[in-house]
């Protein structure tokens, strides 16, 4: 009986099911990321949005452009917290 090369092939397929975990493990991070950043945007958004609407009763507002979206989108809530406190300020 040849006990080595079962060993062998029984140590080759463990060794592919921890690659195949490390190599889906490496994908999925950055795409939690990305879906982590993606949601920030959309909350910065709607929060910019709404504080305008809100705002507006007391002639408080951000001014949507470029930079303030990046802000707000990048940051998610605190964010749209650090532009109020930055408008508030300046």
């Amino acid at each position: 009986m040849n006990m080595g090369l079962e060993i062998n092939i029984i140590l080759a397929y463990a060794l592919g099911l921890i690659l195949l975990y490390i190599v889906g493990w490496l994908l999925l991070v950055p795409l939690k990321l990305l879906i982590k950043f993606i949601w920030n945007g959309i909350i910065g958004g709607i929060m910019l949005v709404i504080f305008n609407l809100v705002g507006g009763f007391f002639s408080l507002n951000i001014v949507i452009n470029p930079i303030t979206a990046l802000i707000a989108g990048f940051l998610g809530i605190p964010g749209v917290i650090l532009l109020l406190i930055l408008g508030v300020i300046l």
